[in-house]
């Protein structure tokens, strides 16, 4: 099996939005803002090489909406074809695409104008594209709070290709990846376990969107269900500690992976490294 971080781009947000109730005094010790309050958060996917699959976890934001969104000061938003060129691929080998959930950047990079922006296409055609099934019902019919997150153009060119296949249950891909369902942030986010010989990786998404954030009561502002994502992060450090998991973290601009420990009930940071 074959593992590579593909950095899609970064963006600002408000650091009380990330850190919730949390006060700016504690955490700012722990991860850096500007002289606005706004700290850089990564897009960072995966691609798991099989041998038989070429699964990419997340897209980004792609660039679609880069001007509507200019708030959130996108930068380095990467072409998939370029770079995955550099690695050796093209988009067209992609088999899996899993998206953690739906919100613009995570999935906005499924599609992308074609050469005379007249329409919007899979920038991964030949892909399956895995998203939990209540998340896809979020998508389709949101919450007030989460509306603006979620541009009907990043998913309704795959649905009409059937490439979207919709998860209920916890499931494997393939031997190797498996898809967990975990709620809280919203509704229906996928957690990918990546087992790879005695190490599995974690794609945590934004159960735990910045390594500062591993606390379980250190949640974001920008989750749904604040009381479920805790239980849900609860459950998922539980088993990355006594397992000696590797959290792969999509947002931390500065951790990519750490291991995890728990002391008298209480989760932080181990080892940190770079995949």
């Amino acid at each position: 099996m074959k593992l590579y971080k593909i950095e899609a781009g970064s963006f600002h947000v408000d650091g009380g939005a990330i850190f919730g109730v949390v006060p700016k005094r504690v955490w700012q010790k722990r991860y850096p803002c500007d002289e606005e309050n706004f700290c850089q958060l990564n897009m960072r996917c995966l691609l798991v090489d099989t041998g038989d699959k070429r699964i990419l976890i997340d897209t980004g934001t792609g660039n679609k909406q880069l001007e509507y969104l200019k708030y959130y000061k996108f930068r380095g938003v990467i072409n998939f074809e370029s770079a995955l060129n550099q690695l050796g691929y093209h988009c067209s080998d992609i088999t899996d695409v899993v998206l953690t959930h739906l919100h613009f950047d995570h999935c906005g990079g499924c599609t992308q104008f074609n050469e005379d922006h007249t329409k919007v296409e899979l920038t991964f055609p030949n892909a399956i594209h895995w998203v939990g099934k209540t998340q896809w019902e979020n998508f389709l019919n949101p919450n007030v709070r989460e509306g603006d997150s979620y541009f009907t153009e990043n998913m309704l060119p795959v649905l009409e290709a059937e490439r979207l296949y919709l998860v209920s249950k916890n499931q494997w891909i393939c031997p190797e990846v498996e898809l967990r369902i975990f709620n809280g942030h919203t509704q229906g986010q996928l957690v990918s376990y990546i087992h790879s010989g005695v190490k599995t990786y974690v794609y945590v998404g934004d159960v735990i969107p910045v390594a500062p954030t591993i606390p379980v009561p250190w949640i974001s502002a920008y989750d749904t269900y604040p009381i479920t994502a805790m239980d849900e992060k609860k459950i998922l450090l539980e088993e990355a500690a006594e397992k000696k998991q590797i959290l792969f973290f999509e947002h931390d601009a500065y951790t990519e992976c750490c291991t995890v420990k728990e002391t008298f009930g209480k989760y932080r940071m181990d080892e940190s490294f770079i995949l």
